[in-house]
């Protein structure tokens, strides 16, 4: 499993260096919404009017300041690849609130893979079955290319930044 990790990431990287256009639009046919589906950016979400949910899931939020010290201490050392639903309500509570604890840490954009997923969880290139994403949004955490932990929609505690902490939190060679 953590060679298929190493490989995805690799081709992940490959296709994000190669190509300007990584996703496609897909119409949701229960809402008529856009569905993103493929290798997007917070640029992308913030600045399209069909996203005005990811401005408002900033207000009030404070990084959890376990999870801000853990990403400050490993800005350099880690990648995520993190997988969203533009049409899942719990994608649109977390990854907001993602992006500026990730700014609030100075951890770079280009350490972090983000991907847009269907209503039935898929995306280009088959990356949630190889990666085994059944739920969104996942959060997966690289170090040296290798998985160290995983934070599945609001995590095991309730809290993705404090789940994010604990995975960050243990020992490289665990």
């Amino acid at each position: 499993m953590k060679f298929l990790v190493g490989l995805s990431l690799f081709l992940l990287m490959a296709v994000t260096a190669s190509a300007q256009t990584q996703y496609e639009i897909i119409q949701d046919k229960d809402s008529g919404k856009k569905i993103l589906k493929g290798i997007i950016s917070r640029d992308l979400l913030e600045k399209d009017a069909s996203y005005d949910w990811y401005a408002e899931n900033k207000d009030g939020y404070k990084p959890y300041p376990a999870a801000l010290d853990a990403l400050k201490k490993n800005v350099d050392s880690v990648q995520m690849i993190i997988f969203m639903g533009t049409w899942c309500g719990d994608s649109h509570f977390i990854i907001p609130k993602f992006f500026m604890l990730a700014d609030a840490a100075g951890f770079s954009e280009k350490n972090i893979s983000l991907i847009g997923v269907d209503r039935e969880k898929k995306t280009l290139g088959n990356l949630t079955t190889t990666l085994n994403v059944l739920n969104v949004p996942t959060m997966i955490v690289l170090k040296n290319g290798k998985e160290i932990g995983r934070v599945v929609e609001y995590g095991k505690s309730g809290q993705f930044d404090k789940d994010l902490a604990e995975i960050l939190a243990i020992p490289a060679g665990r």
